[in-house]
C-alpha cells in the first residue's frame, strides 16, 4: 500500500503532525520513584487537612523514602498518572548482576561501602517484638515545585512509629512534622493493608532478607517498584537507602551495603553532607536520566549513617545546576511499646524539658 492508498478513515501524516503541533511539549525531566511516591503522600496530607473536622479522619500512609520532593495537590493530576508495577525475576542490574564477587573491589566506593558493611556487622543487635514500633527522628528540607521552580523551604523536624506487626494492616503507624501528628494509612491500592515487605519494612521482615550479597541484589531488583523512564539501577540505589538506617538486624545492613557496592554508577562523595550541616564521607550515584545526584553520607570516623541528600548535576527547569532537591537528618532511632510515645533521651532533648 502506498500513501495514496491510505483509506480515508486512516489519519495522513500530514494530519498526525496538525494534531501532534496542538499538545503541549512533553516534559524534559520526570521524577524519580521515591519523589513521585511524596506527592502522592503530600495529597494525603490534604486530605487529612481538609477533612479533620469530620469524625472519621483518614490516615495518612507510611513512607519512608530517604530523598523527598514535595509540591502542593495542585500539581499532583499528570504525576499521579505515573505507573507502579512490580518486576519479575528478570529485573537484574544492568551489569552487576552476573559479575561475580570481588568483581568491583578495585572500585574506591566498593572499598569504601566494604568497611561500611563491616562497621554495620559489628553492631549491637537489638531485640523487637511484633507488637512495639520502631521510631525515627529526622530533620528534613524539602524544594517545593509549586511554582514550577524548585523552592527549598526549611529544616522541619519529622518523627515517625513505625508498627512491627507483619500484617496487613490499614493504619501501619503514626507520624509528626513539626508538632502536628497524623495516622499512616496503607498503601494506596493496599485495600486489605499493606504487609511487612519491600514497602513497610518491619524488623523481622529485614532479618529474613538474604545476607548474601549476590542474593541480596538480585532480590532487590527483583521487588524494587518499577517507574517508566528510571533508570533501573537508579531504583535499585534509591531504595537502599530507603531502608538502611534505621533499626535493622546488623547482618542484613551489611548485605545491604555490599550489595550496593555492585550496583553500576556508585561513586565516593569525599565531602558530603547531610542536613543539618554534618560532613562526613558520602557514596552517590548520578541518575543522568533525571540530571539528579543522590549521596549517602556516613560520619568520618565511625562510619555511621548520617543522612543523604539529592540535587541538580545540570539545569532543568526547575533550578540551575546544584540546587538542592531534598536532604536528611537521621538524629536518633529507638525501639518504644507504643505510637506517639518518645524514647527518653529524645523527651530530654525537647524544649522545655527537664532531666529527671
Amino acid at each position: 500500500m502506498n500513501r495514496n492508498d491510505i483509506p480515508p478513515s486512516h489519519p495522513r501524516h500530514s494530519d498526525v503532525d496538525d494534531l501532534a503541533g496542538l499538545l503541549p511539549a512533553p516534559a524534559e525531566w520526570d521524577l524519580p520513584h521515591e519523589q513521585h511516591l511524596y506527592h502522592k503522600e503530600l495529597l494525603m496530607q490534604h486530605i487529612d487537612r481538609d477533612q479533620a473536622t469530620q469524625s472519621a479522619r483518614p490516615a495518612r500512609r507510611l513512607l519512608r523514602p530517604a530523598l523527598l520532593l514535595p509540591v502542593t495537590a495542585l500539581g499532583l493530576g499528570g504525576i499521579l498518572a505515573v505507573g507502579v508495577a512490580f518486576t519479575g525475576d528478570d529485573g537484574r542490574p544492568s551489569t552487576a548482576g552476573s559479575q561475580p564477587h570481588g568483581a568491583n573491589d578495585m572500585r574506591p566506593a566498593a572499598a569504601l561501602l566494604d568497611q561500611i558493611s563491616d562497621v554495620a556487622l559489628k553492631g549491637d543487635t537489638p531485640s523487637v517484638r511484633d507488637d512495639q514500633f520502631t521510631y525515627t527522628r529526622a530533620k528534613i528540607r524539602e524544594a517545593d515545585l509549586t511554582s514550577g521552580k524548585a523552592v527549598v523551604g526549611p529544616l522541619k523536624e519529622h518523627e515517625t512509629w513505625a508498627s512491627q506487626q507483619q500484617g496487613p494492616l490499614h493504619k501501619p503507624g503514626l507520624t509528626r512534622v513539626d508538632g502536628e501528628t497524623l495516622p499512616i494509612n496503607a498503601e494506596l491500592g493496599d485495600t486489605n493493608g499493606t504487609p511487612a515487605g519491600i514497602s513497610r519494612p518491619t524488623y523481622r521482615w529485614l532479618a529474613s532478607l538474604p545476607t548474601d550479597s549476590d542474593e541480596m541484589l538480585t532480590y532487590l531488583y527483583a521487588k524494587t517498584p518499577k517507574v517508566d523512564g528510571q533508570e533501573r539501577d537508579q531504583a535499585v540505589f534509591e531504595r537502599v537507602g530507603d531502608l538502611i538506617g534505621g533499626v535493622m538486624p546488623p547482618r542484613t545492613a551489611a548485605a545491604l551495603y555490599q550489595a550496593a557496592a555492585k550496583i553500576p554508577g556508585v561513586d565516593e562523595a569525599p565531602d558530603a553532607h547531610d542536613a543539618i550541616g554534618r560532613r562526613g564521607v558520602g557514596i552517590a550515584r548520578d541518575d543522568t536520566t533525571f540530571g539528579t545526584r543522590t549521596e549517602w553520607v556516613f560520619d568520618k570516623d565511625d562510619l555511621t549513617f548520617l543522612g543523604s541528600r539529592s540535587y541538580l548535576i545540570k539545569d532543568s527547569q526547575y533550578g540551575k545546576h546544584g540546587t538542592l532537591m531534598s536532604s536528611r537528618a537521621e538524629i536518633e532511632h529507638a525501639v518504644v511499646d507504643k505510637a506517639g510515645e518518645e524514647p527518653a533521651a529524645a523527651q530530654e532533648t525537647r524544649p522545655g524539658s527537664q532531666k529527671s
